[in-house]
């Protein structure tokens, strides 16, 4: 792939990316996710083949990122500790509000019934992955699954809520389950 083509992917990508996190994965249409790329329609399909394939690559790409940011925590503390440190940042007002840069599960959760199977296998390796970053030891795993569950599900409900005390308060009551 050219130079100017892998950057023209990379600006769909970061368009899907967006629209994603915003309204998960089913909603956001290939004219809209084009046209906030700053590209027409008819150069959708010399990159993907589908709607969905894009999607699913955008969803995939988000989850890594999500990956590294857990991989930044510093694997010498326990993973309790790890854990903690994640609830703080994931379970914030901040990143409830963020419009970039945040957890696609929130949105895309609802919709998995709804999609291709891919969709489901990326997100089961992706939880396989975090409970193996987060957990300590296989007796932790249960654990991290039920904190990952509870940390995805919290921040769900804030976002839903929308910026509010009764928001806030999810926010905090997830965040002291975690810790």
């Amino acid at each position: 792939m050219n130079d100017k083509k892998a950057l023209t992917r990379e600006r769909i990508l970061t368009a899907a990316s967006t629209a994603l996190i915003a309204r998960g994965p089913v909603e956001p249409s290939v004219s809209e996710i084009m046209g906030a790329a700053g590209l027409t329609v008819g150069g959708f399909y010399a990159h993907f083949d589908s709607k969905e394939a894009l999607m699913l690559e955008a969803f995939s790409q988000l989850l890594a990122e999500r990956r590294e940011m857990v991989a930044s925590i510093d694997d010498r503390l326990p993973g309790e500790e790890r854990r903690a440190l994640l609830a703080a940042f994931y379970l914030s007002r901040r990143h409830r509000d963020a419009q970039e840069h945040a957890c696609p599960l929130p949105t895309a959760i609802g919709e998995m019934t709804r999609l291709s199977e891919d969709f489901r296998d990326a997100l089961s390796e992706h939880v396989e992955l975090m409970v193996a970053q987060l957990a300590a030891s296989p007796e932790e795993a249960d654990k991290t699954l039920a904190d990952i569950a509870l940390m995805v599900g919290g921040l769900a409900l804030a976002r839903a809520l929308g910026p509010s005390e009764l928001s806030d308060r999810v926010l905090r009551a997830a965040k002291s389950a975690v810790l």
